[in-house]
């Protein structure tokens, strides 16, 4: 399980000796190290998301694990998968082409005949909507071909259900607030599922 955090004041040399990965976003501005695991979020997130700046920013950014695509966010329960679809048919492919490998967002009303053929699935949304039935149906079923993450995973709970759906890393914000205390608590969290690596294994995207 690989856990994607922000860089802060303590972190970075977690990320250079590999035992953590950094999460990149638009707004975050940090110096990246060529040798850190990293993911590009794409912002949406943020009511400051701007497609223009972000699609700027991945063109010249450094080559990533995976670049999130753009998605359409609704953490109330509305259905967010068909409008998510259509972002990926209009920006996967230019992705690609900027020489990144394309995360879908898996949103509410996904299905596992309804995703696209992606190489990589993201679960967003809200957190009703990740610990669905529905989403442990399309993990279940995909994760031994795809690499599957789950995003705001902030909890040993979060965590160890994330491993146990097939997820293969998750990020959060659990270090941007008290890293003094809770950096020691994601490490152990990690030593923790490391002892007990029941769905660790190869993949066509785990780094050696």
């Amino acid at each position: 399980m690989i856990y994607y955090a922000n860089p802060t004041v303590g972190t970075t040399q977690f990320m250079d000796d590999g035992t953590l990965g950094c999460i990149d976003t638009p707004h975050q501005g940090n110096l990246l190290s060529p040798a850190w695991d990293v993911i590009a979020d794409n912002g949406c997130f943020s009511d400051r998301w701007d497609a223009d700046r972000w699609w700027r920013w991945l063109q010249r950014h450094p080559p990533v694990r995976f670049a999130v695509c753009p998605d359409v966010v609704d953490l109330d329960g509305d259905e967010t998968h068909d409008p998510t679809v259509d972002l990926w048919n209009e920006w996967a492919p230019r992705i690609r082409q900027a020489g990144h490998v394309p995360a879908f967002v898996l949103h509410q009303g996904a299905t596992l005949d309804t995703i696209p053929d992606a190489e990589v699935l993201f679960i967003g949304g809200s957190t009703e909507w990740k610990l669905s039935a529905a989403v442990w149906d399309i993990v279940t079923a995909v994760h031994h071909d795809r690499w599957v993450h789950m995003g705001r995973v902030n909890s040993w709970r979060r965590l160890e259900t994330a491993a146990a759906m097939g997820c293969r890393s998750v990020d959060g914000t659990f270090l941007t607030f008290g890293p003094d205390v809770n950096l020691p608590r994601l490490l152990g969290w990690l030593k923790r599922w490391e002892a007990n690596p029941m769905l660790w294994g190869h993949h066509p995207l785990k780094r050696s």
